[in-house]
């Protein structure tokens, strides 16, 4: 169902968002964000003169390349449009998130290596959708191979249809059900 008709308005600003994942033919895996704010109107800039209205004012790209175990094995970041000069110059600095596992504790370690000035805002609000479409990319690669039996996917209680007491669950992992 749609959403309800809005009041009157006016459209000032988008912020568009792709996020996409790659198999690798190495084994690995990309998943790779775009990012682009632009304002429906003109307006001054010091360092860029005048942003004109659909022109870019934050273009901006970010990698993770990542193992099957979810681990990164290596980032980049990229600038292409900012509205301060200085804003490409942090890019190097999201290579630092090497090593990071993209699971329980991930928000906190981002933050650690690339929170705040030592980091970009836009480019670490990437970082959360990237991280759902890794997961998304690699559960079809990673859900083929036999699991524990034991074990509960790690996806359960994620969300309100994988609440472990409901009908999702009860149909699909019964042995993980807690419902009534």
């Amino acid at each position: 169902m749609p959403l309800s008709p809005p009041a009157p308005r006016e459209h000032i600003h988008s912020r568009d968002i792709a996020v996409r994942g790659y198999r690798r033919a190495d084994g690995l895996w990309d998943i790779e964000a775009h990012m682009r704010d632009t304002k429906t109107y003109g307006f001054p800039n010091k360092a860029r003169g005048t942003i004109e209205a659909g022109e870019p004012i934050h273009d901006m790209w970010l990698r993770i390349t990542i193992d099957e175990h979810y681990v990164i094995v290596a980032a980049e970041a990229s600038t292409e449009a900012a509205p301060f000069t200085i804003c490409g110059d942090i890019t190097p600095a999201f290579a630092g998130l090497k090593g990071l596992h993209l699971g329980p504790g991930w928000r906190r370690a981002v933050r650690e290596r690339v929170g705040g000035v030592h980091g970009c805002t836009h480019l670490v609000e990437l970082l959360g959708p990237i991280a759902t479409v890794a997961y998304q990319t690699l559960v079809t690669a990673t859900t083929q191979k036999p699991r524990d039996k034991d074990k509960p996917p790690r996806h359960l209680d994620s969300c309100h249809a994988l609440d472990r007491n409901g009908p999702v669950v009860q149909e699909h992992y019964p042995e993980f059900y807690t419902g009534e």
